[in-house]
């Protein structure tokens, strides 16, 4: 009982195919604090870069709505030159504000986790409609883990506030000393700055959500271990399918080389058990290569095939097991073998020769082959 309890739990990392599944789900490692924390940022500094031109902007506004002449006041047409004047001078600076702040909006959400689009992300589920759930939710370790965030952002705010009020508090008071516009300028830069600094604060949350959601994400997808050898079974497939496939390859792999037999030189055998199916092509290789080889069922087929389309079958039991232990399917024989090799296919050539009566009856293969000790068997 202990066993199958401690299988079930989630103790194997998530395979490749469990975080693709994730992912079309919807389900990736995401950070609110992240694409919070880079909008304030890039508001704060888009403020300073663009708040100069927008102050021009409203003083020319301004400028031009207050010192209206007295029949411009009763002039109908005023009204619509006055939101002319308005749309053309804040129109370009607020649409790159705003085009900047979307931007950044949308890297800093997909900065952690990447973009993702998933459908089965927002499809109505029933569950979400259960109370039960739902008070789980409200309840459950995630709640607490949001309302220890909420209460963590508004200690660090409100700490960062008060040390930026603290830090600039002379200053403040010294506004009322200066004189216009001055005082307005130096308004503006302490808020700018004050704002700036404010809002870094919040990279301190993120330096800790941002390895959280990471860590939470990964354990949620964590997995049993009989998940990880379902999931195995399912996509290497079932044993005897594997075996079947397996054994249909051997079959074609078999065919493949039985087709190749016709093309042999000689056939080397054992005489019963090995055959080897030897080649030489010097437009394809250097060296003899083994083009078929088996043993038992495999070599009488060898054999079968090779006395069908009159392939020469010479018997040398030492060599024809060396070739077969050390030499694998179109792959060249052994050096040591060489001269071994050399005598069968000069036999071989030397009875082709005779056959059509233009040479002598070669004489018989020694007995004694030159077989290196290393590679008898």
């Amino acid at each position: 009982m202990a066993d199958n309890d401690s299988s079930q739990e989630r103790t194997e990392e998530a395979t490749s195919r469990r975080l693709e599944q994730a992912r079309e789900k919807g389900q990736v490692a995401r950070s609110k604090e992240l694409g919070t924390a880079a909008v304030l940022l890039a508001a704060a500094v888009g403020f300073s870069m663009t708040g100069p031109a927008l102050a021009q902007s409203l003083s020319r506004i301004m400028t031009q709505v207050l010192t209206m002449e007295r029949a411009q006041i009763f002039d109908t047409n005023s009204m619509y030159r006055v939101w002319g004047v308005v749309g053309s001078e804040l129109t370009l600076p607020m649409l790159s504000f705003i085009g900047m702040l979307a931007v950044v909006a949308f890297l800093g959400n997909i900065v952690l986790g990447g973009l993702s689009f998933s459908t089965k992300a927002f499809m109505p589920k029933g569950s979400k409609m259960n109370p039960m759930n739902g008070f789980k939710r409200m309840f459950g370790t995630q709640a607490l883990v949001e309302l220890t965030k909420g209460i963590a952002k508004f200690s660090v705010i409100a700490l960062s506030a008060y040390l930026l009020l603290s830090f600039y508090f002379n200053d403040l008071l010294m506004l009322s000393a200066d004189h216009l516009p001055g005082n307005v300028y130096h308004a503006l830069d302490l808020l700018v700055w004050m704002f700036i600094l404010l809002c870094s604060s919040m990279l301190l949350i993120v330096a800790i959500d941002v390895p959280f959601q990471i860590w939470n994400h990964n354990k949620q997808l964590k997995m049993t271990k009989q998940e990880v050898k379902d999931e195995y079974k399912d996509t290497e497939g079932k044993p005897e399918v594997k075996g079947r496939i397996r054994q249909m390859q051997r079959e074609m792999a078999q065919r493949k080389m039985m087709s190749e037999v016709p093309n042999a030189d000689v056939i080397v055998v054992n005489p019963e058990h090995y055959a080897v199916a030897v080649k030489y092509d010097v437009t394809r290789s250097a060296a003899p290569f083994v083009i078929a080889k088996g043993v038992d069922e495999v070599a009488f087929k060898i054999r079968e095939i090779a006395r069908e389309h009159k392939v020469a079958i010479v018997s040398a039991p030492p060599l024809a097991r060396a070739i077969y232990h050390t030499t694998k399917l179109d792959q060249q024989v052994p050096e040591g073998l060489f001269t071994a090799v050399a005598q069968v296919l000069a036999y071989v050539f030397q009875l082709r020769q005779y056959q059509k009566g233009r040479g002598r009856k070669p004489l018989p293969i020694p007995l004694n082959q030159p077989i290196p000790d290393e590679l008898k068997h």
